[in-house]
């Protein structure tokens, strides 16, 4: 089937040494997102002469059109043009939004066609690491600036929407589909995921309770940024612990539903459309777009707050993640409809996992790097509303089988806590309020 293929596909070597091995270096992230691909048609390509150029056109089409999502790249370039000529600061923000959710998608697209090249091993360790690039992306701009609260809060935004709205879509969805059918799923995975979410949680209660054990700030400041920062070395230890286990020990849990899905697709080998030089050159620029427009976003969100009347915590919370993370969860809201369960909770619990266990500490051993003072203090409004999702989510998956009611339970608790949040009127980041009145004191003593 590879001799048939254009030379291009060919450029990395010879493919005909892969087995069904290598697709192991997919995940539920990989293929949730498979579901908005749509193929390429490459009968005019294959008409152009001139080699490197077709070779081009195929990649641009592969990858720019490549994804049901293709319709909103033109909003990158509009939020640029937006940026350059001084357009109102919300338009930025609104624009770049809509500009990270196909790049999010694309992302996870050329990592599996990366992993062709590098093996299951390799692959699964670059989705381990990029399958929340924008989340991270954006926190470190963020922390370049020191809008702590806007990390915290993105982040955390980032877990309740993984747990609450797409785990509770897909259930719910999966459920009105398929009433006359008994869902179930592998519940050893879910379990698997549900204890790193209790040790995540654990993580960040102890600084908060420790907060509130009775204590003046004066004193409690310097040890909860010390327990915080011992905990991220250790959610960090325990997320390694957790590739190990995904990608050697017990591989079997991770495949099981993948290998059921190729066969039922087919059972034909699949293929690379593209090289892996230019897949990772691919990967490289989106992964600069994605940097510039989540500086777009850090930069205005607090003039889309103040324009919208709508606080930081709720934006950061909810609409950066339902945004940001739309091709994830759509793929995995399909697949809930397909009656295929083990794929939805690997997307949903296998992100919630992601963020807690791996980006939420590195952001704080980030910040340590960089001198920023930041902790796993996320608040009682916060800590609370994580602490509830994860212990409903837990009992909810604890039996290994699925009905609508579950997921309505989880969407009614989202949107719960979303009207806290909206309610919740906090037009300006407190951290950067603090920052700016500290900057002002201390031009002023220069200046006296």
């Amino acid at each position: 089937m590879a001799s048939s293929r254009e030379p291009w596909l060919l450029e990395n070597g010879n493919l005909k040494g892969l087995s069904k091995e290598i697709r192991h270096g997919r995940t539920a992230h990989n293929m949730s997102s498979s579901s908005l691909r749509k193929k390429s048609h490459l009968t005019l390509v294959s008409k152009v002469p001139c080699r490197k150029l077709r070779q081009f056109l195929a990649n641009l089409q592969e990858v720019i059109l490549g994804t049901k999502l293709s319709v909103l790249f033109p909003a990158i370039p509009l939020a640029i043009v937006a940026d350059c000529y001084g357009f109102a600061r919300p338009w930025v923000f609104a624009l770049s939004l809509l500009g990270l959710t196909p790049l999010a998608e694309r992302v996870s697209f050329l990592t599996e066609q990366i992993a062709y090249y590098t093996g299951p091993t390799v692959g699964g360790l670059l989705n381990a690491t990029c399958g929340n690039a924008t989340e991270l992306i954006i926190a470190i701009f963020a922390l370049s600036q020191r809008k702590i609260d806007v990390v915290k809060y993105s982040l955390l935004g980032s877990v309740l929407s993984n747990l609450l709205l797409v785990l509770g879509t897909s259930l719910f969805c999966g459920g009105i589909a398929n009433l006359r059918l008994e869902q179930k799923f592998d519940r050893r995975q879910a379990d698997v995921n549900s204890l790193l979410l209790l040790l995540a949680l654990l993580c960040h209660s102890l600084p908060m309770l420790f907060r509130m054990s009775g204590a003046s700030d004066a004193v409690t400041v310097d040890p909860i940024l010390q327990l915080s920062r011992a905990s991220s070395i250790v959610m960090l230890i325990a997320y390694l612990s957790y590739l190990v286990f995904q990608l050697f020990t017990h591989r079997q849990l991770f495949e099981a539903q993948e290998e059921s899905e190729h066969d039922e697709n087919g059972g034909g080998e699949e293929e690379p459309v593209i090289g892996f030089w230019s897949g990772f050159i691919w990967l490289v620029g989106m992964t600069a777009v994605i940097s510039l427009l989540s500086e777009y976003v850090v930069q205005t969100i607090e003039d889309a707050s103040d324009s919208w009347g709508i606080s930081v915590s709720f934006i950061s919370i909810i609409l950066l993640p339902i945004v940001g993370n739309a091709a994830e969860h759509a793929g995995a809201i399909i697949f809930a409809f397909k009656n295929k369960l083990d794929i939805s909770l690997g997307v949903a619990l296998g992100s919630a996992t992601q963020i807690s266990m791996f980006v939420v500490p590195l952001c704080v051993i980030t910040a340590w790097i960089m001198g920023i003072k930041m902790d796993l203090n996320f608040n009682l409004l916060e800590t609370g509303s994580l602490a509830l999702s994860i212990i409903v989510v837990a009992f909810a998956l604890q039996d290994g089988t699925s009905h609508y009611m579950k997921g309505l339970v989880l969407l009614l608790l989202y949107i719960v806590i979303g009207a806290c949040f909206f309610v919740s009127k906090t037009p300006l980041n407190q951290l950067s309020t603090i920052n700016s009145g500290t900057k002002a004191a201390i031009d002023t003593i220069f200046r006296a």
